[in-house]
């Protein structure tokens, strides 16, 4: 992976000096296209399988999501929903315009951190 250095101010110490920092340099983005005709090359399934396989899990997925579900994928890693809230003192108080923000948290699985692991990083 190819990364590029930043200089960023430290926002708890905004008069320090500022340092250099790694940031990853984009090569680009995959569609869904391109990533069924990758691995519909490496299967018995034509692109046109697997592109409706990934449109199918692409719909599957939030709905599993929002219905309280982690969803696992495996060797990749697990996707699950995450919540903020403003706090309130009376739980009897507590209403549903209280949550502020959803996220969707990834977790990547061992093998897919081990993969991570043995990245190479070349300067840009």
């Amino acid at each position: 992976m190819k990364y590029r250095l930043i200089q960023k101010a430290n926002p708890l110490e905004p008069e320090a000096r500022r340092k250099w920092y790694a940031s990853p340099v984009k090569a680009g983005t995959i569609n869904n296209y391109q990533l069924s005709r990758g691995i519909a090359a490496k299967s018995s399934l034509s692109r046109g399988d697997v592109m409706n396989v990934i449109e199918n899990m692409v719909d599957e997925i939030p709905r599993y999501l929002t219905e309280g579900y982690s969803v696992s994928l495996n060797n990749f890693g697990t996707l699950r929903l995450s919540l903020s809230s403003e706090g309130v003192s009376d739980p009897d108080s507590f209403t549903a315009g209280h949550i502020k923000q959803m996220r969707v948290v990834f977790t990547p699985s061992p093998e897919f951190k081990e993969t991570l692991q043995k990245m190479c990083f070349e300067k840009d």
